[in-house]
């Protein structure tokens, strides 16, 4: 699979008005509403179309993510875009930047079945796999026989079902999950994880994921923009070695791990896209690579540090 074969679009950072990304106001509307918001998540469409991306990850709560991505495929009439979806979360901003509560987690049967029935009214047949968003080891998913057969059920429509992880437990999560069966066959069959030059802890779990034949996509590559925004030295020298912006080393270093089957990038408009897929065109050397291996952190420090990021 060639590499932007294997690049994914996400509009966590464009579906609504306010996210934890960093180095995402300065590149956005000043109104940020709908309409204009709207704007933006065309223009990065049709520029990562251009460039030859073909997959696009939402989520219910990305604000009107959905909605936005199912109008620009309606307008532009593309049937190769591969679509991937997550439920749990509820989107209760309000659209407002300083709302006190963003989205609100949930994992359970109902939530499940009215948030597929949201997705597939907004995006018909084109969600390809649908996935639990922000799975942590306390979730009740682990115990709840009727959702996972439904989600079984889900699977057995066609609709790949996966999960997402989130927080320092992820390799924990990961092995749980994908040992969750129904009637003898495995409920997950994908897995998007965070993995980072900072946040390195899933990886060992994710490479078995992806050896037993689960797909495996790479989630917040830049670290919610800390890696282009604040780069650790060593980061920046080997940009500068490399002749591009730290984040495309950022991504290319994910990009460098074979069991990374989609990398997905998070940009808030066309240059920070164009940026990033940089990275695509740069090969790390293992001398980089072991350079680069000083600034991870451990999961503690980076999950807390990533928790008081501020919406804005």
């Amino acid at each position: 699979m060639t590499t932007l074969a294997r690049t994914a679009v996400g509009l966590a950072a464009i579906g609504r008005p306010a996210y934890i990304n960093l180095g995402r106001t300065t590149v956005l509307p000043s109104s940020r509403d709908v309409s204009a918001m709207r704007e933006v998540t065309y223009e990065v469409l049709d520029a990562a179309y251009a460039e030859g991306i073909r997959r696009v990850d939402v989520a219910r709560s990305y604000g009107r993510a959905e909605e936005f991505l199912a109008g620009w495929l309606a307008d532009r009439g593309h049937g190769d875009v591969v679509v991937s979806s997550k439920w749990g979360y509820d989107y209760v901003g309000e659209w407002r930047v300083d709302a006190e509560v963003h989205e609100v987690k949930e994992h359970s049967l109902s939530r499940f079945r009215a948030q597929w029935e949201k997705t597939r009214s907004l995006l018909g047949d084109v969600v390809s796999l649908y996935q639990v968003h922000s799975l942590t080891p306390d979730s009740p998913l682990f115990t709840d026989r009727a959702l996972l057969e439904a989600l079984a059920e889900l699977a057995d429509t066609g609709v790949r079902v996966g999960f997402s992880t989130s927080g320092a437990k992820q390799a924990d999560t990961v092995r749980r999950a994908l040992e969750l069966e129904v009637d003898g066959r495995r409920v997950f069959t994908a897995v998007q994880s965070t993995w980072n030059l900072l946040e390195r802890s899933a990886g060992a779990a994710l490479r078995e994921a992806h050896e037993s034949g689960v797909l495996v996509q790479v989630k917040e590559t830049l670290a919610n923009g800390r890696l282009a925004v604040d780069p650790p030295a060593q980061l920046v020298d080997v940009a500068r070695r490399y002749g591009v912006g730290c984040d495309a080393v950022a991504v290319a270093a994910v990009y460098a791990q074979p069991w990374a089957d989609v990398v997905l990038i998070g940009p808030a408009s066309v240059d920070q896209l164009r940026s990033n897929l940089a990275g695509a065109a740069v090969s790390l050397s293992a001398d980089a690579l072991s350079d680069l291996d000083s600034v991870e952190r451990s999961p503690k420090e980076y999950w807390a540090e990533r928790s008081a990021l501020a919406w804005q």
